[in-house]
């Protein structure tokens, strides 16, 4: 079976969309949807960085709403619930990496309006990822599986932001602010937590016990002993140069799920105090019998070097979900509502 699929947006997982849909037989792509007004008549193909595939860009929402398609792969950063209710109600199935994924208390509200729309269209809505959406909820509860009692879960996330993230990371992350400017300020990340407690109310959910509430850690900082260079200027001596979010789920008075978010621009021999976190990765530790930890990384290539597939990662987790999304019945399709993923088209000549 052929899915007749729309790429909405094509930003970096969009155009792993693109790239994806015109290699995979499983999938007919129909429809390109973009919003920057350079992009609009260009192929598709070349926007994704391959060769022509005689779809051009469109920024006509109407048009695309109009379009028959089976799913719609929504990658914008931030959602706009009412375009994907639209969208479910067209008769679209949506899947997306924006936001929303398992339907936690934060978004109660959101919630019921994709729920209704799902009715209305006879569609379903399901969201993934990598993080929050893939490493901090599947894989915890895919090792929670071979343990006897667990105590307590800790998710790492570390990332070498120079190395592994777009510099665009470093403005809005804070990195190169005074510390006392940054511990004062609302971050990034600490915005985000409603969306990474969702990946927290999923493993909860999957063990089959209830949250009493999320709480933050104060968060921690580093700061840069030299300039640190990067391809846009530098990070000042003595500004931010690493920082470290922790977020803790609380059931039965005890902390069982611990969220790190540690994000750093140099070595331990750069920052004060000499933070030293290794390469990028996601590390899922189980505390309890036996013991448990499992790292998600990029692997080395035949040269010897290593890139993080933060981006392809992220796109694929939830377009490998498209093929069961659109198989199964209307509704908001969550992690445990479609279980085992069986990705379809990956082997190919």
């Amino acid at each position: 079976m052929t899915y007749r699929v729309i790429q909405w947006m094509t930003g970096d997982v969009g155009q792993v969309g693109v790239r994806h849909f015109a290699e995979n037989p499983v999938y007919d792509l129909v429809g390109v949807l973009v919003h920057n007004k350079d992009k609009v008549g260009r192929d598709a193909g070349e926007i994704a960085g391959i060769a022509p595939i005689g779809i051009a860009a469109t920024d006509d929402i109407d048009a695309m709403v109009a379009l028959d398609a089976d799913c719609v792969f929504y990658t914008p950063i931030i959602m706009d619930v009412d375009t994907v209710c639209r969208l479910l109600r067209s008769g679209k199935n949506v899947v997306t990496t924006s936001g929303f994924f398992h339907p936690s208390p934060d978004f109660r509200g959101p919630a019921e309006q994709i729920r209704q729309a799902c009715a209305d269209g006879g569609t379903s809505f399901h969201g993934g990822g990598i993080h929050p959406g893939y490493a901090g909820d599947i894989l915890p509860l895919t090792l929670a599986r071979i343990v006897n009692r667990i105590d307590t879960i800790h998710v790492y996330e570390v990332v070498d932001v120079l190395k592994d993230a777009p510099l665009d990371h470093i403005d809005w992350m804070g990195f190169g602010k005074d510390k006392d400017t940054f511990l004062t300020e609302p971050t990034i990340l600490g915005l985000g937590v409603p969306f990474f407690a969702q990946s927290m109310h999923m493993i909860a959910d999957g063990l089959g016990v209830t949250i009493d509430e999320v709480t933050a850690a104060e968060i921690g900082v580093a700061t840069a002993v030299e300039d640190i260079p990067h391809a846009e200027g530098a990070i000042p001596k003595g500004t931010v140069a690493a920082q470290r979010h922790e977020w803790t789920a609380w059931v039965g008075g005890q902390p069982l799920i611990i969220f790190h978010a540690i994000y750093v621009t140099a070595g331990p021999d750069r920052l004060e105090p000499a933070w030293d976190w290794g390469g990028t990765r996601y590390e899922i530790v189980i505390e309890g019998d036996p013991p448990t930890e499992l790292t998600l990384k990029g692997a080395r290539r035949p040269d010897g070097t290593m890139a993080h597939p933060g981006y392809d990662w992220t796109a694929m987790g939830a377009i490998n979900a498209i093929p069961d999304v659109c198989d199964a019945p209307a509704g908001w399709l969550h992690h445990l509502d479609l279980g085992l993923i069986r990705p379809r088209g990956l082997v190919r000549p």
